[in-house]
């Protein structure tokens, strides 16, 4: 029961932060955007570090110096991955006019949820790794720790989910259900891909130091390539600097108090 819980965590965050289409005006001002983007990004670089490589490097502390290969060869697939899904599925980010990926005619609303999807992914799977990892008694991975990245994730997930349904509502004109139905829906898959992992932790084990570096790879290519620059655009780029740094100190604070 406690890991049907800590998997679904995460998603219990997008659909609170999805809510917030009820509660606040139509849009979310800018500055306040900037910031929910930096604090995600923080968030999403301190659990790929603390909650993901450092582990992985420590259950590789038997190859001697060369300890750092799992962790570099499993972030080096993970980006690759994300890469390879950001050239195949068709999405459209916030504040863009142009879709990614192949041209389908899909909606514009489509392929915004499609494009917060694909950010789902990696967390989904990150956390799905970390409670594989404590279910298969790793010492370095402890149901804490894991609840730790878990909570970690559903913390950042919340302003994700209002950044999603609140435009859909303010400039796609959805009503306010259906948008809060699309926000929710963004962040099902991260039950889903945690669920598929932990299902197949049994075959994963042996290779558990490189699935949790391939879930940082695949983290940090959406903090790089989409996430600050989204945060940096126009003015007042440093408020989205401040946001990832409270958003990195939360996480890390969280992992070493909890884990």
């Amino acid at each position: 029961m406690s890991i049907f819980w800590g998997v679904m965590i995460p998603f219990v965050g997008t659909v609170l932060g999805a809510a917030c289409v009820f509660l606040l005006k139509n849009e979310i001002r800018p500055l306040i955007q900037k910031v929910l983007l930096g604090f995600a990004s923080g968030v999403m670089v301190a659990a790929s570090v603390w909650s993901l490589l450092i582990p992985a490097m420590e259950m590789s502390e038997s190859m001697g110096r060369f300890a750092f290969v799992p962790a570099a060869v499993g972030l080096m697939v993970g980006i690759a991955f994300l890469l390879l899904l950001d050239v195949a599925v068709p999405h459209l980010h916030m504040d863009h006019k142009e879709p990614e990926g192949p041209k389908r005619g899909w909606s514009r609303s489509v392929m915004l949820v499609l494009a917060v999807t694909l950010h789902n992914i990696p967390e989904g799977m990150a956390v799905g790794v970390v409670f594989a990892g404590m279910m298969a008694d790793s010492a370095e991975i402890t149901l804490a720790g894991a609840f730790a990245l878990s909570i970690g994730i559903a913390i950042q997930n919340f302003p994700e989910g209002a950044i999603i349904s609140m435009p859909l509502r303010s400039e796609d004109n959805m009503s306010k259900e259906k948008a809060f139905l699309y926000g929710a829906a963004s962040g099902f898959v991260e039950p889903v891909a945690a669920g598929i992992t932990i299902l197949l932790s049994e075959v994963m084990t042996p290779i558990l130091p490189y699935l949790l570096a391939f879930a940082a790879g695949a983290m940090l290519y959406v903090v790089v390539e989409e996430l600050i620059p989204e945060a940096s655009e126009g003015e007042h780029s440093n408020i989205g600097t401040i946001g990832f740094a409270a958003g990195f100190v939360l996480m890390m604070v969280l992992d070493v108090a909890l884990g």
